[in-house]
């Protein structure tokens, strides 16, 4: 391998490492090296799958705690849903019944 491409390499490995720091999947870290530093999603997924072989045990507690941040994030996102859509039935009640005196 030449010079060059070791530094890409390397360069890759090092935003995979940024991406990670922001609690970033695969997925996320491709789309966001490609829309920001137009590095294929292929080059990235070569190289994060690289990582995951080299460090299996970083990468199934990382996976695991992304997972279950992300459950949570979706509980909460629910639970705030659900609120919404209780206060405005309460409000259109509400608007109702003051309609109808």
């Amino acid at each position: 391998m030449g010079d060059s491409s070791a530094q890409y390499i390397h360069m890759v490995q090092h935003l995979i490492e940024e991406c990670i720091l922001f609690s970033m999947n695969q997925e996320e870290c491709m789309d966001a090296l490609f829309k920001h530093a137009n590095i294929q999603p292929i080059i990235t997924s070569t190289v994060w799958k690289e990582l995951e072989k080299e460090n299996k045990e970083f990468f199934d507690a990382y996976n695991k705690k992304t997972r279950e941040e992300r459950r949570s994030s979706s509980s909460i996102q629910l639970e705030i849903t659900r609120q919404r859509i209780h206060n405005m039935m309460l409000e259109s009640s509400s608007n109702k019944n003051s309609n109808d005196k």
